[in-house]
């Protein structure tokens, strides 16, 4: 070991910004190791990095006791004195063992030790910098694509977009660039682990929150995101300004803003509607496109009856329930659809049972 080092120390303190001292501490640490490994000793020993020549010093460590019961970590009271009078029992006497030939092991470790800590400080540096990206989206291209899995690189990183987080109608290939969701951020010991989607509610908040100012300044305010990856989506918006359409906002001219957040979820429908306080309003804006007579919501068991246009009843519904299904999932009550003709019909049997009772 030289000088060469410690000079190499100072370099890597100041272009890594990993502490000299830390990387001396963890160097002697593992001389410990070195040494005992490479000849064949279990006595205690310390080792000692000289901060200006580089050069190492291994010192074994033995307890001063009455009477010696293991010479590999002990020594007599007798003996310790005659080397220093002043030593007494529960002392410790260093004695310099250095080997002749320890500097070609220790130059191995000591490079060992410097790559692994330079790895785990990037690998920190990366998880701080994902960190601070849970629960947003990040643009990244596809590396590899098979029947299952898809490897998006992230720049500094890869992350794996599992089958549950893929849109089911989307097929990713080699190159394709896309948005995803940073779901969670894990430490581990190869590195961070990071979970990311593309079903995620959160990456439509976000996409809206870029692609819409009034979302992202605040004047349109999200009260609620429901989606069926790949097919449809609804959104709920109410404006904290009353002179803004919260729904225009969002979609913005000729559609615009909307169509550029269908085409990055390789057009998923995405209905845009204004959320209310009162929860006929509510439901029934939940159902658009579809127009809605009336919503008569019942309290007690959450349900809310609403009838449409016999023209509306299939579009209220949509393909296999789809958007009955959006709606209720969105307002949280469950909706029970009736056609004009349906509820007229009800009403009517109901009178009859009524007479015939009589």
């Amino acid at each position: 070991m030289s000088g060469d080092l410690i000079r190499a120390l100072d370099d890597i303190e100041r272009e890594k910004g990993i502490d000299k001292e830390v990387l001396i501490e963890a160097i002697e640490a593992a001389l410990i190791s070195a040494y005992k490994r490479h000849f064949g000793t279990a006595q205690n020993v310390r080792t000692k990095l000289d901060r200006e020549s580089g050069e190492v010093h291994v010192f074994s460590r033995l307890v001063v006791v009455e009477q010696v019961k293991d010479p590999k970590t002990e020594i007599s009271l007798g003996e310790a004195r005659s080397l220093n009078p002043a030593y007494k029992p529960g002392d410790i006497v260093e004695t310099e063992v250095t080997p002749r030939d320890f500097g070609r092991i220790a130059a191995q470790t000591a490079k060992q030790v410097i790559v692994q800590r330079i790895r785990e400080a990037e690998r920190g540096v990366i998880y701080e910098e994902l960190s601070s990206k849970e629960g947003d989206i990040m643009t990244g291209t596809v590396q590899r694509a098979d029947n299952r899995n898809v490897v998006v690189d992230l720049g500094r990183f890869e992350a794996l977009l599992l089958p549950a987080e893929q849109i089911p109608t989307e097929k990713l290939k080699q190159g394709d660039r896309i948005k995803v969701y940073v779901l969670e951020v894990k430490r581990t010991t190869k590195g961070p682990a990071v979970t990311i989607s593309r079903t995620h509610p959160g990456l439509l908040k976000r996409l809206l929150e870029l692609e819409v100012p009034e979302v992202h300044e605040g004047i349109v305010e999200i009260k609620g995101i429901v989606r069926e990856p790949g097919h449809r989506s609804k959104v709920a918006v109410r404006p904290r300004d009353p002179n803004v359409d919260p729904v225009g906002a969002v979609v913005g001219p000729k559609g615009l803003r909307i169509q550029n957040i269908v085409n990055e979820l390789r057009g998923e429908r995405i209905d845009i509607v204004r959320w209310d306080e009162q929860p006929e309003k509510f439901v029934a804006n939940a159902l658009s496109p579809a127009k809605v007579v009336s919503v008569t919501c019942d309290p007690t068991s959450r349900v809310a009856r609403v009838i449409v246009p016999d023209n509306q009843l299939s579009l209220s519904i949509g393909k296999e329930g789809q958007n009955a299904r959006l709606a209720a999932k969105l307002t949280g009550w469950k909706v029970d659809i009736r056609s004009e003709s349906q509820a007229a019909k009800e009403a009517e049997d109901t009178g009859a049972g009524r007479q015939v009772q009589r």
